[in-house]
């Protein structure tokens, strides 16, 4: 996903263009590597059944802190304001409604699977360390549970989680999916970069959370037709990008999020959540 990355990062990893041991005998590619079947078992999805489902709202944000007078206008749609971020939060729970994790989403997308009142999907992009200090506090406040993105390059760098931290959100209930290992866009993978990019941080992040990733985010939302199966091929259940149209041949790797945006008010969050879906 698209944020400013804070100069510590580029400075350390200048060798990195933002543009780990292979897989080969991993388990998970062996599983189906169509979309036209489910990961549990080899079950036939009904592509045109998903589509016909009411989408369920699934939010997105990536770092939570106050605006910096040097942050641009591109650079503050990533970036939610504390004081804004928890009003959000807030809003939700006096609105009533019910946080739901991926597994649950996955059940009412491929079977129909009943769902809680006003369930909705929040999710967190980038391993941000104020995902930690300002967003877990926040959602324990309200019962809530989320998905938390982590792209492994920066883990225990400044301003991010480290792997202890990644651990307690998923010994807590909130669930930890992969979105690459430094951010490289999806569209471009060829050769090599399915190991670096897919394998390698996958691995990383079952290693520190004892347990197996099946959830995916794109970098900045982009994702091509072309690299899906790769997808499938490795055992992965769903991949979310941002708002554009999902793909109506594949639409558990195309699951659509919109992202939270710190120049909303109450009520244009609300209005959003409503019309967005």
């Amino acid at each position: 996903m698209l944020k400013q990355l804070p100069v510590i990062l580029f400075s350390a990893f200048t060798f990195i263009s933002f543009s780990c041991q292979s897989k080969s005998a991993d388990p998970h590619l062996n599983k189906p590597n169509t979309h036209k079947e489910a990961e549990a078992g080899g079950i036939p999805v009904n592509a045109a059944a998903i589509m016909a489902r009411k989408q369920i709202p699934v939010l997105c944000w990536h770092q939570i802190r106050d605006w910096r007078p040097t942050d641009s206008k591109t650079s503050r749609d990533y970036i939610m304001p504390i004081a804004a971020f928890k009003m959000h939060i807030k809003m939700l729970a006096d609105s009533g409604y019910h946080t739901i994790l991926p597994d649950q989403l996955y059940d009412y997308l491929t079977n129909g699977t009943k769902l809680p009142s006003k369930p909705i999907l929040l999710t967190f992009d980038d391993t941000d360390l104020d995902q930690f200090t300002i967003a877990r506090p926040e959602l324990k406040k309200y019962g809530f549970k989320g998905l938390f993105f982590v792209m492994t390059v920066p883990l225990g760098k400044p301003h991010y989680m480290s792997k202890a931290q990644v651990k307690t959100l998923s010994d807590e209930g909130n669930v930890i999916g992969s979105h690459t290992w430094d951010h490289h866009n999806f569209k471009k993978y060829q050769g090599k970069d399915w190991e670096i990019q897919l394998d390698k941080p996958t691995k990383t992040l079952e290693e520190i959370t004892g347990k197996t990733m099946t959830y995916f985010a794109y970098p900045y939302g982009l994702w091509n037709a072309e690299g899906l199966p790769q997808l499938h091929k490795r055992g992965f259940k769903m991949a979310f990008q941002l708002a554009e149209k999902r793909d109506p041949q594949d639409p558990l790797m195309t699951v659509r999020r919109i992202l939270d945006s710190g120049y909303w008010s109450d009520k244009t969050f609300s209005n959003s959540i409503k019309h967005s879906f």
